[in-house]
């Protein structure tokens, strides 16, 4: 099942990237949401290759999921992918600059189940395909008016 969006965002591409690979901010936010997020790789700068374990409460049952940076081309694109409870998300963020100060950032979730329960919840998923597509949306959009006003702090301090 996959979802994609578009937001366009009043900010650079390179403010707009640097918003969106913010790892440190991202998991502090993970924190402060109850999920236990611990990097387990090496690399001493951003890249490919980027690994975190999260532990998080989902359902009444806590769930471990494992999430590598695939793709890291600043300030173009990312890719990540997660593994958590028999299902893989590829989850894409491509950068386009419309003009200077202006970005369009397009972001798409790509989820295949891998085991058969992960397959079930899949399938009831795609029942309620049109409120979880509005919802993706209606975050995306959420996070991309937080990284203009992020953007605008910056300037104004």
């Amino acid at each position: 099942m996959k979802f994609a969006t578009r937001e366009d965002i009043e900010a650079t591409i390179e403010q707009a990237f640097e918003a969106v690979s913010d790892f440190d901010g991202l998991e502090r936010a993970a924190l402060r949401r109850g999920a236990e997020v611990s990097r387990t790789d090496t690399l001493s700068v951003p890249g490919a290759g980027m690994r975190w374990q999260a532990k998080f409460p989902y359902r009444n049952r806590d769930r471990i999921a494992d999430m590598e940076m695939m793709t890291y081309d600043a300030p173009n694109a990312l890719a990540m992918l997660s593994k958590v409870s028999g299902m893989e998300a590829l989850v894409e963020i491509d950068f386009v600059e419309l003009s200077r100060n202006r970005t369009r950032m397009n972001m798409s979730i790509d989820i295949r189940p891998k085991t058969i329960p992960a397959r079930l919840l899949l399938q009831s998923a795609r029942l309620a395909r049109s409120n979880l597509a509005r919802r993706f949306k209606h975050r995306v959009a959420t996070y991309a008016r937080t990284i203009e006003g992020r953007v605008r702090a910056r300037q104004a301090g």
